[in-house]
Order: C-alpha cells, then structure tokens, then sequence
C-alpha cells in the first residue's frame, strides 16, 4: 500500500477509535456536570498541545519536512496550548469562558489548517519520521475534544442534561 494511503488510513482509524472512545467514556463523563467543571479536563488535556513543538526538532522529523508547516504547525500548538492553560486559570470567571471561546477556535482552526498545509505542500508521510503518531493519534483527539468543548459551550451553562 502507498505511503500518503497508510497514511490517510492511519488519521481515519486515529478518528474512529477516539470517536468510540469520546462516545462511550468522554462525553457521558462529562455531559452531566456543569459547564464548568466538564471545560476542565478538556482544557487540561489542551495544555499538552506543546508536544507539536516536535516538528522542529532534528531527528525527530525529517530534515525534509516543509519549514513553514513545521513552524506553523508547532508554534499553533504552542499558542492553542497557552491558551488552554490561561482559560483554565480563569475558568470561574466571564473572562475564562471567553478563553475558552478563543481557544477552542483557535485550536480547531490550527489543527484543520495543518491538514491543509500539509496538503498543500505535498508534504510525504515519512517526512514526518517519528512524529508520525502527532496527525494520526493525538490529532484526530484533540479536534474530537474541540468539537466536545464547543458543544458544552453553546449550551445553556445553567441547564444540566437529563
């Protein structure tokens, strides 16, 4: 099977297996609690978004991999996980549901937008050398939690599901 194949199939079954695992232990531990403290164990697991920083480290990556993705992706994540942490400093507050607000678009939007950069650039899958695990495990997690962080955030942070 091609490489670029491996791949795409690796980040699919990356998204299918924390699909199930947020569907059955994620979201029913969380969706019963207040806004509040269901943000907080999201919010902390954000906060290891430093790991992108990997993508700038030789021998970790190929010395071929595209320098404007690697910069772009590992300082995005850098910035997505400062902000994670500052939300969940002032998580009690009205300013840190607003971090989280910009966080979580911010972090969407950086995520998808490695994707496309790396599209874009044509980026190979070996490129990526040992940070393989980056976009095919820990990637299709973090924008399942983002999509779970938005969800707590459009509801009614008083109202508690049944």
């Amino acid at each position: 099977m091609p490489e670029q194949a491996l791949f795409g199939l690796s980040v699919l079954f990356g998204f299918f297996a924390w699909g199930i695992v947020a569907a059955v232990y994620i979201w029913p531990a969380l969706r019963d609690r207040p806004r509040i403290e269901a943000l907080r164990p999201l919010l902390i697991l954000h906060s290891f978004r430093f790991v992108g920083l990997a993508f700038l480290v030789p021998g970790v990556v190929s010395p071929d991999l595209p320098i404007h993705f690697a910069t772009a992706t590992a300082y995005g994540d850098l910035v997505a996980a400062v902000l994670a942490l500052l939300a969940l400093a002032a998580l009690k507050s009205d300013l840190g549901i607003a971090l989280v607000w910009v966080f979580n678009v911010w972090g969407s939007i950086d995520l998808l937008d490695a994707f496309y950069q790396a599209n874009n650039a044509g980026m190979q899958a070996g490129q990526l050398g040992a940070a393989f695990f980056i976009p095919t495990v820990i990637v299709p997690l973090l924008l399942i939690t983002h999509g779970l962080v938005f969800r707590l955030l459009i509801r009614n942070r008083r109202t508690v599901p049944a």
